[in-house]
């Protein structure tokens, strides 16, 4: 089906929805004068101006800077009350409640090296601080998001208590969480889907770049009923903001620049934010990495370089009634996959990926009676994957187009239960996916039209919440071409359809003491390389047998969790188990193809994952801190009781930090039992110790927030290898590697 096919689809609901929704703003009474918040925030013992403050409306998520003089201004804000967010590295946040109109607010941050819980939009109906949401929740952004940044998002969150980086090689690093990856962890940039193929391969990078974001945020354990199917293990979300969505008072944005030994690396990027008019705010950005092959301490792992360039710009008009935008964006990263693999290529295998997406979104802030707020969201993706083998041979080609169109309508109120608060969210999503093959991997061209309702509502019955959401998703896909003969069986349309739901209860206490608990069910249906496939994927050095009669995955997962947060202590403890019937994996069968490649047979499967996760950190007494995070999951085929495949091992992390408001040192430690519940033809690994160090330097030069960190990994060059790489069969991870990072916040 064409692109233009495509877009017509979806746009055509689109259509007839944005009209309603003007008649209804038509109709609707005026909304009240727009203002101002503004005032200075200030070191609360020395009263001296901070520069560098990030100030947000958590309502809109408008921001502003504060200069050198500490002054800041939110400008188009609605009458009425509003939470105002403050947050400044080295210092406790702050969330104060400000009037318009009102005063100018006066804001002291106390030094602290253990800063406020940050604000979670994620899965959540409204922004919640992560202490008060009902899942799982990390928050990774400003000066640790950029520390952290080494080309992949999976390597920015690899720290993170549950997750985890399978790759095959350092720019195909995928995020893992709770041992479920590939398909099973939903990826968005600013809430929409990404659209690449990086489920369908060990080999295939994801087409995200965090350089340049605001924050990542991740939910683990599944989050269907927002966010459509295939969140068995959680949704890793890339906030950049593209589309702004409020009137500037100033510009605001930030510039980074890193360097790294490991592999000889070297990026940079910039992001800004300004006013074009009174009611137009625009956002641009650029960004670009170069890699070199990865140093390890057995030697060089060649041919895992790369070289990764983003650019996007964003724009949006601004009313009374809301606002509505456009965003585009253009992504490319070519990078290569190490050779010496059974079956495959001794040079390796180089990969040409390009992704350029447009998306449109609106709001409409109707006056207090209907709907508080309603968003209409339509992207276009268009994707393309090449994979070229020496001499350059084009191996495997993959394409696809996706259109997507989701309205959802918001409100806030008094609920019917003894006039509790309530919010809820009611919302409709049409999509239309293309998938285009060539090469050697015969997989049909096949189309996937997606079709989804779905309800949430919270209920505040201080100090208890209980929140609830119902999913409807029907998917159909149509290979283009059936073959009822096939030999790996009839192929054919398939259509699935499923009700996916979630209740979670949340007590909070005054004494800092928080318990909750969440069951959801979500599902995931197989994708066209797991259905259709039948061929060699030679970038993976595997020969990919699909299963036509693969059905649906269906997962119910159950989380509890104790959280206790004080002003010099907090700590979070998870357990979770995670039953999925029909889990599909690619099963090696210890045979050889007549390419001379490992055959994977698709099959499927019940299954079950359980685990803990843990996270405390502890202000130990003047600028001490200290920080840890566990986590371990346990898969097994339920029937069999045999070990699921590429399951991380127990692991662990410990530092130590000093942190001042002008500079911070840490030292760390990260270890990982050894892993020897295999799979079938899966090779066990050893445990690990790792010694990390960095040191930082915040400086105030011309107004403006400086950053400059420095990070020590793998500081006595251990020799180790990660359960989820498929390197591992080869060489090493990276041995001892310095980077340098330094930015610049305006």
């Amino acid at each position: 089906m064409s692109a233009v096919h495509n877009t017509c689809f979806a746009f055509v609901p689109f259509s007839a929805t944005l009209l309603a929704l003007v008649a209804a703003v038509a109709d609707a009474p005026a909304q009240e004068p727009q203002g101002r918040i503004g005032g200075v925030v200030r070191d609360a013992k020395t009263e001296e101006p901070l520069a560098g403050a990030t100030v947000s409306l958590v309502s809109t998520g408008q921001t502003a800077v504060t200069s050198d003089d500490g002054a800041f201004r939110l400008t188009r804000v609605a009458a009425g009350a509003h939470a105002v967010r403050v947050d400044r590295p080295g210092y406790r946040g702050r969330t104060i409640e400000a009037a318009v109109p009102g005063a100018a607010l006066s804001v002291t941050l106390e030094a602290s090296p253990i800063g406020l819980d940050p604000v979670v939009v994620t899965g959540a109906l409204t922004a919640r601080a992560a202490e008060r949401t009902l899942r799982p929740s990390n928050v990774v952004a400003g000066e640790e998001l950029q520390s952290r940044l080494d080309g992949t998002v999976a390597s920015a969150l690899a720290a993170e208590p549950g997750l985890a980086a399978a790759s095959m090689g350092p720019a195909s690093a995928r995020p893992v969480i709770r041992g479920l990856g590939g398909d099973r962890v939903l990826l968005l940039e600013d809430g929409a889907r990404v659209g690449d193929v990086s489920s369908g391969g060990v080999d295939h990078a994801t087409a995200l770049d965090a350089s340049s974001a605001r924050r990542v945020e991740v939910v683990r354990g599944p989050v269907a009923f927002m966010y459509g199917s295939n969140a068995l293990g959680g949704v890793v979300n890339v906030i950049r903001d593209e589309i702004p969505s409020s009137a500037l008072g100033q510009t605001t944005g930030s510039a980074s620049l890193r360097g790294g030994t490991a592999s000889g690396s070297l990026a940079a990027s910039a992001a800004a934010t300004f006013g074009l008019a009174n009611r137009v705010p625009l956002r641009v950005e650029a960004s670009g990495r170069r890699a070199g092959d990865l140093n390890t301490p057995a030697g060089v792992l060649a041919n895992t370089g790369g070289d990764t360039w983003s650019a996007g710009a964003g724009a949006s008009y601004v009313a009374d009634w809301g606002h509505a935008g456009a965003s585009f964006r253009s992504y490319r990263n070519d990078y290569g996959i190490p050779g010496g693999f059974e079956g495959g290529h001794e040079e390796g295998v180089r990969i040409e990926m390009e992704r350029m997406s447009t998306k449109f979104r609106t709001v409409v802030d109707p006056a207090p009676g209907r709907f508080d707020r309603i968003e209409l969201r339509a992207t276009h993706t268009w994707y393309r994957h090449s994979e070229i083998e020496p001499p350059g041979i084009l191996g495997t080609f993959f394409k696809r187009q996706t259109t997507s169109a989701e309205i959802v309508a918001r409100h806030d109120g008094t609920g019917i239960l003894s006039g509790r608060p309530t919010r809820g969210a009611t919302g409709v999503r049409a999509s239309r996916e293309a998938f285009s093959f060539a090469g050697e991997l015969s997989t049909p061209n096949s189309r996937r039209t997606t079709l989804a309702a779905y309800f949430v509502q919270d209920v505040d019955f201080d100090p208890i919440r209980i929140e609830g959401g119902l999913r409807y998703d029907w998917i159909r896909i149509d290979p283009l071409r059936d073959d009822p003969d096939a030999d790996i069986g009839p192929v054919g349309d398939r259509t699935f359809q499923a009700v996916s739901g979630s209740l979670g209860i949340l007590y909070a206490t005054e004494s800092g003491l928080i318990l909750g608990a969440s069951a959801a069910r979500a599902f995931r249906t197989p994708d066209v390389n797991e259905l259709y496939s039948e061929g060699p994927h030679l970038a993976a050095y595997s020969f990919e047998v699909g299963n036509p009669s693969l059905g649906a995955e269906t997962g119910t997962g159950v989380d509890v969790f104790l959280r206790f947060v004080r002003d010099r202590f907090r700590a979070e403890l998870t357990g979770f188990h995670n039953r999925i019937s029909g889990y599909v994996y690619g099963q090696p069968t210890g045979e050889i193809s007549r390419v001379l490649l490992p055959v994977y047979q698709y099959r499927g499967a019940d299954a079950a994952l359980s685990g803990f996760e843990a996270a405390a950190e502890w202000h130990a007494g003047r600028s001490w801190v200290l920080h840890g995070t566990a986590s371990h999951v346990q898969g097994s085929l339920r029937k069999t009781g045999r070990p699921l495949p590429l399951i991380p091992p127990l692991r662990a992390r410990m530092a130590l930090e000093y942190e001042r408001p002008a500079w911070f040192v840490r030292a760390e430690a990260e270890v990982a039992a050894e892993q020897d519940r295999v799979g079938e033809f899966e090779s066990p690994t050893d445990g690990y110790a790792l010694l990390n160090a960095a040191v930082g330097l915040r400086l105030t030069l011309a107004g403006r927030l400086n950053v400059l960190t420095a990070n020590l990994e793998n500081a006595t060059n251990a020799n180790y290898r990660n359960h989820l790489s498929r390197v591992k069969e080869i060489m090493p991870e990276a041995g001892r590697g310095l980077s340098l990072a330094y930015r610049v916040v305006f």
